[in-house]
């Protein structure tokens, strides 16, 4: 297992970390699994086995259930590894069970300690954007957590390029505890992350942590043209992220991944999974399964190598246009063109 830096910080995670939104399986997020605490622990050290060390989860998941399990199931493990929670969405029916108030996010982070078990989480999390609530209130409830010892780091997660750039300053004006992460949504089907996300990330030394790599399964050899949608998935549940606007697009990117796959004697889901290690600032890429089988095989991609001829099959398989600016600095600044920069444009300059 290969352990990288999570952004601007010391902090060292495992490239594969285990999300736990499977635990539970209370309220709509039943449609994505229902992991008890056995099948918890069975997973949970299978990834310890492989070296994973950080184990991902947030108060939202089933209503706070998978916090308890995950807490359960790591017991005594839990000096060991590094556990990050979230907070931002509703918790309760109030008017301020929810957002990123000072008010919301202190009395979330302690809810979420007595459900984990534990003294303090290693990095907590803003959920998403919260646009009502001003972010010198937001960070400096973040700050007193980290300096209250509750919280050790913080991260961000769904926010967009100009609010991750205002977070930063804010922060930085403020004297506040500084973001390590974002974790975004990103994956060979979804790329418009790198439109703003991956550069503001190099630019400000954020680590990105991946969230459903896969596309909620449909990157996983699975879901073909012309095959029937399998049974105990995402999608015949009508679990809706991400969202598909060409089915079309979808199918032809999938059957490239197979081709890769099959050439390499892997399986689909470690290249997606492979490819997405090899992107700028990408720290970590968060891992889920039904079954021991799925998470045995996702393991199996942090030792996955792709070619340079793999990696320039993918990239023509799911490139997207640029947009402006972006391609108007493509051929009027490339003498010019920063790290951040190249994070977006490096593919589009050979």
């Amino acid at each position: 297992m290969e352990y990288r830096t999570l952004g601007r910080s010391g902090l060292k995670v495992s490239v594969l970390t285990l999300g736990t939104m499977t635990f539970g399986g209370s309220g709509a997020f039943a449609k994505v699994g229902a992991t008890g605490l056995d099948v918890a622990r069975r997973q949970i050290d299978l990834c310890i086995d492989a070296g994973v060390n950080l184990f991902d989860t947030a108060d939202i998941y089933s209503d706070g259930l998978s916090e308890e399990i995950l807490g359960q199931a790591l017991g005594d493990k839990r000096k060991n590894v590094l556990v990050t929670t979230k907070a931002r969405f509703p918790t309760g029916d109030g008017p301020n069970d929810r957002g990123s108030s000072r008010h919301h996010l202190i009395a979330a982070c302690e809810a979420s300690l007595r459900r984990l078990g534990t003294d303090y989480v290693d990095l907590y999390q803003l959920h998403e954007w919260d646009g009502l609530t001003p972010l010198e209130e937001t960070m400096a409830a973040m700050d007193t957590l980290v300096r209250d010892g509750k919280v050790r780091y913080v991260g961000i997660s769904n926010f967009s390029g100009w609010q991750t750039m205002k977070t930063m300053n804010v922060c930085r004006e403020g004297g506040f505890t500084r973001p390590i992460s974002h974790q975004i949504h990103y994956t060979l089907q979804a790329r418009e992350a790198e439109y703003e996300l991956l550069p503001s990330a190099v630019d400000q030394g954020l680590g990105l942590m991946i969230w459903s790599p896969l596309a909620g399964g449909l990157l996983s050899g699975k879901h073909r043209r012309g095959h029937a949608t399998p049974e105990g998935t995402r999608q015949l549940a009508q679990w809706t992220e991400p969202p598909i606007y060409d089915t079309e697009a979808l199918f032809d990117l999938v059957e490239v991944i197979v081709s890769v796959a099959e050439r390499n004697s892997i399986t689909p889901a470690q290249v997606a999974l492979a490819w997405l290690l090899t992107r700028d600032a990408v720290s970590t890429v968060v891992v889920g399964a039904r079954t021991e089988a799925q998470l045995t095989d996702n393991l199996k991609a942090a030792s996955v190598t792709l070619t340079p001829e793999d990696r320039a099959e993918l990239e023509r398989a799911s490139q997207k246009p640029l947009p402006y600016p972006f391609w108007h600095q493509r051929d009027t600044a490339s003498d010019r063109l920063g790290a951040a920069d190249l994070a977006l444009l490096r593919p589009f300059l050979s």
